[in-house]
C-alpha cells in the first residue's frame, strides 16, 4: 500500500476518533444526566432492559454490520465502474430487508409483555417490568433509522467520506440528553427513552440522507425477494444475524445476570461498561473503522501480506496504550467515577458499586480494542462465517463463567465473566486469522503484548504507591480533590510510560515518544 492510502487511513482515522471520542464524552453527559436525575435503581434499570429487544431486533437485522457487510459488495461494483448496479442493491436491500423490519418491529410491540420478562429473568418485580415494557415499546422504531442510517453510512464511507457518518452518534446522544433535561422531570427516565427515538431518526437518518446525497445517492423502491446480489448479501450477513458477537453477548448477559442481583446492579454494570468502552472506543474503534474500507480493498486484490503488515501494526500499538492506560484507569477508579457520575441522585454507595463492576471489565479492555480489527480481516475477505462461528462457541463456552462468577463474586464476576469471554473470542480468532493468512509475522504482535504486561507490573505498583501518597495528602471527596490526583497521577503515568517504553524496549512507546519529540523538538530528530 503506498504512503497515500496510509495518510488517508490517519485523516479517516483522525476524523472518526474525533467523533467517536466526543459521542464518549457526550455519551457520558448522558450518562451522567441520568445518574444525577435517577441514579441507580430499579426504574434506570428498567431503561437499561429496555434497550435489549431493540438490540436483539438490530442484531438479528445485522444493522450493526452493514458497513461491514455491505462495503465490499458495493466496493466491487466500483471497482467494474457499475456504480447504476451498486445502487440497485442498496434500493433492492433498504426496500426488501426495510419492509421485514417493519414487519418485525410491530410483532415486538405486540409480544413485548412476554418476551421482555425473560430478558431480565431474575427480576420478577411488576413495576419494573411494566416500566421496562413501555419503554422498549418507544425505543423500537428507532430500528428502522439504524438500519437504513447502516447503509446510508456505508455507501459514504466506500466513498471515503466520514465526516456526516461521524455526527450519527453525536447527535443520537445530543438528542437522549435533551429529550431527558426537558421531559426528566415530568416522565422521569422514560424521557431518555423518547430521546433515543429522536436521535435515531436525526442521526441515523435524516442527516445521512443528506450525506449519501452529496456522493451521488441513487435510491428507487425496489422490492425483490429474488434478487441474486440480495441472496448474496444475506448470506454474507446470515451468519452475522445468528451469532453471538462480543458486544452483543456482554450486552444481552449484562442485562440478564444483573438482574438476579440487587436493584440497582444492572444500572451499576451498565455505568462501568460505559466508562471502560470510552477507553475502547478512542483507541480501537476510531482505527477499525478508518482501516476497514482500505482492509476491504487490499482483500479484493489478493495483497494479503500487506493486510497482515497494517494488522500486526495496529495491534502492537493498541496493546502498547490500552493495557497501560487501563492500569492508569483501575487505580484512578474511585477519582474517575466521582468525578463522572458521584452527584445527586448517584451517591457514595454506587460509586463503590460501579467501581467494582469496572475492575472485572478493565481485565478485558485490551480484549474489547483487538476485536474492532481482528473481526474485519475476516469480514473484508468476506469471511463473516467462521469469525461468527467460533465467537459464538467462545461466548457458550463462557456461559458457566457467567453463572459461577455471579454465584461467587456477584457484581465483579459477572463483569469479570463478560472480559474473559472477550479476552477467548480474540485470542482464538486472531490465531485463526494466522494460521489462514500465514502471518509469520504474529509473533512480534505477542512479543510487544508480553514486553507490555511485563512493564505492566512496576508501572502498576508505582501508579499505586504514587496515587497513594496523593490521596493522603489531598482530599478525594470533592470534585476539586479528585480531578486534582486524577491531573497528577496522569503526569506521572505518562513520565513512567515514557522510561519504561526505553527500559523494556516496547516498540509501541518508543515509536510514539519518538514522534511526539520530533514535533516538540525538530531540530533535535
Amino acid at each position: 500500500m503506498n504512503q497515500t492510502a496510509y495518510k488517508n487511513i490517519g485523516i479517516a482515522t483522525l476524523i472518526m476518533m474525533a467523533s467517536i471520542f466526543l459521542s464518549r464524552v457526550m455519551g457520558y453527559f448522558r450518562e451522567m444526566t441520568i445518574a444525577a436525575m435517577a441514579g441507580a435503581n430499579s426504574a434506570v434499570d428498567a431503561y437499561r432492559v429496555a434497550f435489549v429487544l431493540p438490540e436483539i431486533l438490530n442484531h438479528v437485522l445485522a444493522s450493526g454490520f452493514l458497513s461491514i457487510t455491505f462495503i465490499p459488495i458495493f466496493s466491487a461494483y466500483l471497482a467494474k465502474d457499475d456504480e447504476a448496479g451498486g445502487w440497485r442493491i442498496f434500493s433492492v436491500i433498504i426496500t426488501t430487508l426495510g419492509a421485514l423490519l417493519l414487519v418485525l418491529i410491530a410483532l415486538c410491540m405486540i409480544f413485548a409483555p412476554r418476551i421482555v420478562p425473560l430478558l431480565a429473568f431474575g427480576r420478577k418485580d411488576p413495576a419494573f417490568l411494566q416500566m421496562a415494557i413501555h419503554m422498549t415499546r418507544i425505543i423500537l422504531p428507532a430500528q428502522l433509522f439504524f438500519f437504513v442510517g447502516g447503509l446510508l453510512m456505508a455507501v459514504q464511507f466506500t466513498k471515503e467520506r466520514f465526516f456526516i457518518p461521524a455526527l450519527a452518534p453525536l447527535i443520537y446522544n445530543l438528542a437522549i440528553i435533551t429529550a431527558g433535561l426537558v421531559l426528566g422531570p415530568r416522565l422521569g427516565v422514560e424521557g431518555f427513552s423518547w430521546g433515543a427515538l429522536l436521535g435515531a431518526f436525526l442521526g441515523n437518518f435524516v442527516i445521512q440522507v443528506l450525506g449519501a446525497a452529496k456522493v451521488g445517492l441513487k435510491f428507487r423502491f425496489q422490492f425483490n425477494l429474488l434478487d441474486s446480489d440480495l441472496r448474496r448479501y444475506f448470506f454474507l450477513t446470515l451468519p452475522l444475524m445468528l451469532g453471538l458477537t462480543m458486544t452483543f453477548s456482554m450486552e444481552i448477559f449484562s442485562k440478564f445476570f444483573g438482574s438476579f442481583l440487587p436493584p440497582g446492579a444492572i444500572s451499576w454494570l451498565d455505568y462501568a461498561k460505559i466508562t471502560m468502552l470510552m477507553l475502547v472506543a478512542f483507541f480501537g474503534q476510531a482505527v477499525g473503522v478508518a482501516s476497514y474500507p482500505y482492509l476491504s480493498r487490499l482483500a479484493a486484490q489478493q495483497r494479503l501480506a500487506e493486510m497482515n503488515r497494517m494488522f500486526n501494526t495496529i495491534l502492537k500499538y493498541l496493546s502498547t496504550l490500552v493495557i497501560p492506560t487501563s492500569i492508569l484507569m483501575w487505580v484512578l477508579r474511585y477519582e474517575i467515577l466521582r468525578v463522572l457520575f458521584q452527584r445527586r441522585a448517584f451517591v457514595s454507595e454506587d460509586t463503590r458499586m460501579t467501581a467494582i463492576a469496572l475492575t472485572g471489565f478493565l481485565v478485558g479492555a485490551v480484549a474489547f480494542a483487538a476485536q474492532t480489527v481482528v473481526n474485519r480481516g475476516f469480514y473484508a475477505t468476506q469471511n463473516t462465517m467462521l469469525p461468527t462461528i467460533y465467537s459464538t462457541v467462545a461466548v457458550i463456552i463462557s456461559l458457566p463463567f457467567y453463572w459461577l462468577g455471579l454465584k461467587m463474586y456477584g457484581l465483579l464476576g459477572v463483569a469479570l465473566a463478560i472480559s474473559l469471554s472477550a479476552i477467548i473470542q480474540v485470542a482464538v480468532l486472531y490465531a485463526i486469522w494466522n494460521r489462514r493468512s500465514d502471518n509469520v509475522e504474529s509473533r512480534m504482535v505477542y512479543a510487544s503484548l508480553a514486553k507490555t504486561v511485563l512493564a505492566g507490573f512496576p508501572l502498576g505498583a508505582m501508579l499505586w504507591w504514587a496515587h497513594r501518597l496523593l490521596s493522603a495528602q489531598i482530599e478525594t471527596v470533592s470534585f476539586q480533590g479528585c480531578f486534582t490526583v486524577i491531573i497528577l497521577v496522569s503526569i506521572f503515568f505518562v513520565s513512567l510510560m515514557a522510561l519504561g517504553g526505553w527500559i523494556f524496549k516496547v516498540e509501541g512507546i518508543r515509536y510514539l515518544w519518538g514522534r511526539l519529540r520530533r514535533r516538540l523538538l525538530p531540530g533535535r530528530a
